[in-house]
């Protein structure tokens, strides 16, 4: 009797060790977003927007979806974001010079656990 409880004890103990310290999987998506202008160049502090749009099928019109970002370039041109979930995002960067607007845009497809770059030309 006394061996049968040592043996429920430690498979007890067995199972409880394997299902608290499981694998946790890095599922963060990153996007990294550098912007540059028409001859190559980086393009800092350029305002980057990234959103999903959806489109209304009774109305047939395209919205603006919740899960959206926003984000200033650093002096690299580039600027990082992090989603819990993969998707696929529009991307559109704005930057100012004088009195022109010089805007990019292009589309990233966010997958799991890994950081996706993409490189938009202002125009």
């Amino acid at each position: 009797m006394k061996h049968l409880l040592l043996i429920v004890t430690f498979f007890g103990l067995t199972c409880l060790f394997f299902s608290t310290t499981g694998c946790q999987k890095n599922t963060d998506c990153t996007a990294t977003v550098k912007v540059v202008d028409s001859t190559g160049a980086i393009s800092p502090s350029s305002d980057v927007f990234l959103y999903a749009s959806v489109k209304n099928g009774t109305a047939g019109t395209t919205v603006i979806a919740d899960v959206k970002a926003n984000g200033t370039t650093d002096a690299g041109g580039e600027v990082k974001f992090t989603f819990k979930l993969p998707a696929i995002y529009d991307i559109k960067s704005t930057r100012v010079v004088g009195t022109r607007t010089y805007v990019a845009t292009g589309i990233i497809k966010l997958e799991e656990g890994k950081n996706v770059d993409k490189t938009v030309t202002l125009k």
